[in-house]
């Protein structure tokens, strides 16, 4: 089997970032992928121990120093857990910018974070940081929520047939390449309180609203029929209502534990839209989820 394109764990040697960097070795292993380990130490905070106690100063080399030995270490746990090998980078200065510059210089295939950390991680994955994240990098991003005690089971691909949902799909079968999808389509009947403003019967509007699940099911089959996915192989999941809240009340409803949602629609105010989407799953959700970008068929593969 030919090698996937690398994967690029961060890590902040807290717990949950620890849970992301199994994770990534695990799928490292899975999917024959090189692994590189990294830790970035904050720029502005070595800047300011500067000021406080002068250029070059011990405590500075020390701490540059501690953080080479943890990163060393949690490398050789990985590489003795999951049998892969690990590449190890340490750097140091602004945190977006040095993962930006990594992933570029290895072509990384998927950037792994975990969902909240104990230092720059989590400014990292919450508030207005992550956004500049998922929006800065042409890269999938996975963000790990749960440890990594056995292989994806069942994923959950949130799809919006914008011309990116058949990257979602593709995406999802070489991160998750032994787990069960789900495919999941929101739908919601067209101006459907206006209609009702408006005076239209609400036998009308549930012929809308009939018409457009019976839609939404064939858009699905036809969507997996040309990703390739073998009938019975997976499951459809047409729901009506918001996006956002549907994807987390499915994920739990069927037991998923990974999310797979994209972060272009069809339309510039849609880009919008799923990026509330995506901030709410990532916010409201309780499993791993997986953001695919436009670009995500140029670095995934080889």
């Amino acid at each position: 089997m030919n090698p996937a394109a690398p994967i690029l764990a961060v890590t902040d040697f807290s717990a949950p970032a620890r849970h992301a960097a199994d994770r990534a070795a695990r799928l490292a292993h899975e999917i024959h992928a090189p692994l590189t380990l990294m830790h970035v130490t904050v720029g502005s905070a070595l800047q300011d121990l500067r000021q406080w106690l002068g250029a070059g100063h011990a405590l500075e080399q020390q701490l540059l120093a501690d953080a080479e030995r943890e990163l060393q270490q949690l490398a050789g746990e990985l590489h003795a857990a999951r049998q892969v090998a690990v590449r190890t980078v340490a750097a140091s200065g602004a945190v977006l910018d040095e993962i930006g510059r990594e992933a570029e210089a290895m072509d990384a295939g998927l950037l792994v974070l975990g969902a909240r950390g104990a230092g720059f991680l989590r400014r990292l994955v919450l508030g207005t940081t992550s956004e500049r994240l998922v929006h800065r990098t042409t890269r999938p991003v996975l963000v790990v929520r749960q440890s990594a005690h056995e292989p994806y089971r069942r994923v959950l691909l949130a799809l919006d047939f914008s011309p990116w949902s058949a990257q979602v799909v593709k995406l999802a079968r070489r991160v998750a390449p032994h787990a069960r999808p789900v495919l999941l389509h929101a739908f919601q009947v067209p101006f459907e309180d206006k209609l009702r403003f408006a005076g239209v019967e609400a036998a009308t509007i549930d012929h809308y609203r009939r018409q457009s699940r019976l839609q939404a099911v064939q858009r699905v089959h036809a969507l997996a029929a040309a990703a390739g996915l073998r009938p019975g192989a997976w499951d459809a999941c047409v729901v009506e209502g918001d996006a956002s809240q549907r994807i987390v009340e499915q994920e739990q409803e069927r037991d998923c534990d990974l999310v797979v949602v994209g972060k272009h629609g069809q339309s510039a105010a849609e880009d919008l839209l799923l990026g509330s989407v995506t901030q709410h799953v990532l916010a409201e959700g309780s499993v791993d989820v997986l953001v695919s970008t436009r670009n995500e068929t140029a670095t995934i593969e080889r």
